[in-house]
């Protein structure tokens, strides 16, 4: 852990060393306040994020100890680098999730090397080399996740956040292996259709 960082107890939970007027500043004046190497500043934005960005871990690996380590490696990504995030792109919140969900899928495929995770591709004129544009491709695909029939959604959720296989998500769920690969793919046709307005 770089020196200066400061020390987070938990998901959620306030730290001792006090944010004060931190906490009440907006998201961008906060990264000013970090890049300055503020670290009253870097405990009150860690406060207002951690519990959404342990979530997030948590929903991929489905082990507490290494969604701790991934929001504990996405925080220490923004005091390293606070100028990664570019604001005209979408939220800080919506960045923060695409990071922590990376690094989690990152740690799945190493802890199950011989069964990759079965996240889909779209098609693009994005660069999505861009963090701040994955953010953005992101939030447009959440909008057209929601208005899929549920079983559907649920089916690529399952996909893309938890990293299940199509085989997987029949033997969790119950459904025929055919249904699932189905529902992913009528899915996934309405989202490219989404994508391409």
């Amino acid at each position: 852990m770089p020196d200066g960082l400061p020390n987070p107890v938990g998901p959620g939970q306030r730290s001792s060393s006090g944010a004060g007027e931190s906490t009440s500043m907006d998201d961008l004046t906060l990264l000013s306040e970090i890049r300055s190497g503020r670290q009253d500043a870097m405990t009150a934005f860690f406060d207002r994020y951690s519990r959404m960005v342990y979530s997030v871990a948590m929903r991929v690996l489905n082990d507490s100890s290494e969604a701790e380590d991934v929001m504990q490696e996405t925080f220490i990504r923004v005091w390293q680098n606070p100028g990664a995030f570019a604001s005209e792109r979408g939220s800080l919140g919506g960045w923060l999730m695409v990071v922590a969900r990376n690094r989690a899928i990152d740690k799945l495929r190493r802890r199950r090397p011989t069964d990759p995770a079965a996240l889909f591709s779209l098609p693009s004129s994005i660069n999505l080399a861009k963090e701040s544009e994955r953010v953005f491709l992101l939030e447009r695909v959440r909008k057209a996740m929601d208005d899929l029939p549920q079983e559907q959604r649920k089916a690529v959720e399952m996909a893309f956040f938890e990293g299940s296989t199509h085989s997987e998500i029949a033997e969790k769920t119950g459904e025929p292996l055919g249904t699932i690969k189905t529902r992913i793919r009528l899915a996934l046709i309405a989202i490219r259709k989404e994508l391409k307005v």
